[in-house]
């Protein structure tokens, strides 16, 4: 399965921007500086969130950019459709008619890892950026095994040491 930083950084700058002032622009340095990512590739990354309708950008001093709609309207899914990230989980080209074999023919697992693609695009349509920037993303993730002061959300920086020991 391949999942570029391209994606993964979209998602990380699509996070952070939401959990910014909702009506004051954001500065791509800004984000850049709190994710560790460079401004070029943010602006690169950008430049197809803003035309695949996902932000809006505000030029001039004071200018950045905003989420074009709401957080819990804004799936993850759509964030990866706008970077062209796709969720490649077979040998085979997306779209091709063409299978994975030598003599063009599909795979013994093709129809597994095609529906693998399938549940995770499902997945990801289904969670919203609200959904992340609430930690409402709950699963055996690991969560519980990084010590509080290495997880961040955006209401506290830190997670509570209590918020730590009670998904214990």
């Amino acid at each position: 399965m391949k999942l570029s930083t391209k994606g993964r950084y979209a998602v990380m700058a699509m996070v952070d921007l939401a959990c910014q002032n909702k009506d004051t622009p954001v500065a791509l340095a800004d984000i850049g500086l709190r994710q560790d990512i460079s401004v070029s590739y943010l602006e690169q990354l950008f430049g197809k969130l803003r035309k695949g309708a996902q932000v809006k950008s505000v030029r001039g001093p004071g200018g950045g950019y905003l989420l074009a709609r709401g957080a819990d309207q804004i799936k993850i899914s759509d964030i990866m459709i706008a970077v062209d990230e796709p969720i490649q989980t077979t040998r085979c080209s997306v779209g091709s008619s063409k299978g994975c074999v030598a003599d063009n023919s599909r795979c013994l697992t093709h129809d597994l890892w095609s529906e693998l693609g399938n549940q995770i695009l499902l997945y990801l349509s289904s969670v919203s950026l609200a959904d992340v920037v609430n930690n409402k993303i709950v699963g055996t993730s690991g969560r519980h095994l990084f010590p509080p002061s290495f997880i961040t959300d955006c209401s506290t920086s830190i997670l509570q040491e209590t918020d730590y020991h009670a998904a214990e």
